[in-house]
């Protein structure tokens, strides 16, 4: 009962966070697939060049966040930016990259070399076929790859909140610092549920940006 009150009396604060908070995920994460998307297509022309990046991504993903986020603050102080959003923009913004990066390489190497050649055939160039043929069919595996940045970033973003990064972060924060349960719950429930939301939320945009054949196929 006493975290339904302290909910209550606090429903614009959590509010307000949970805006922060999808909008910072929002951010980096958009900048990732605008980043990674190309990124992904790019190296399927050099196998070497692949296995290179995605090891690079393989390794950021390992460094445990706090971590990401100690070293951002050195480094960003140069430009007065050590602390706050930046720093959590940019670690979240590298976090995405080898979900998004990964499932954008596969997904093109998967086309099938006889929809490449039919493209040939009737006259496409390597962009035409690029942007008509293997992108829509790359749309789901992409796609699958936003959703994991995006429910993963969720959680990386509340750890951001340490470095002044704000959003629900706050409430588990608080909870840990003021030993209040209350708030601890609130953030951490908070956290889980936009994940879910998130998710299911981007599975309904993935399907819709599913061409209709493949739809068909997989159902």
């Amino acid at each position: 009962m006493e975290i339904l009150a302290y909910l209550a009396d606090n429903l614009d604060v959590l509010t307000n966070r949970t805006l922060e908070h999808v909008i910072l995920v929002g951010f980096a994460v958009g900048l990732a697939v605008v980043t990674g998307v190309p990124i992904g297509i790019a190296i399927t022309q050099n196998q070497r060049v692949a296995d290179m990046v995605l090891y690079v991504a393989s390794m950021i993903i390992t460094i445990p966040s706090i971590a990401l986020f100690g070293v951002m603050i050195p480094i960003l102080s140069l430009i007065g930016q050590g602390i706050g959003y930046l720093p959590a923009i940019v670690a979240v913004l590298l976090y995405s990259q080898l979900p998004i990066i990964r499932n954008t390489y596969t997904a093109i190497n998967d086309v099938d070399p006889a929809l490449r050649e039919a493209a040939r055939g009737v006259g496409m160039s390597a962009v035409q076929r690029l942007r008509m043929v293997e992108i829509p069919l790359a749309v789901p595996v992409i796609m699958a790859g936003v959703r994991t940045a995006v429910v993963m970033n969720i959680g990386v973003m509340a750890i951001a909140t340490y470095i002044g990064a704000g959003g629900l972060g706050t409430f588990i924060s608080r909870g840990i610092s003021q030993s209040d349960p209350r708030q601890l719950v609130i953030g951490a429930v908070a956290v889980s549920l936009l994940a879910i939301a998130a998710d299911f939320g981007l599975l309904g945009l993935q399907r819709r940006l599913t061409p209709r054949g493949l739809q068909r196929t997989g159902g």
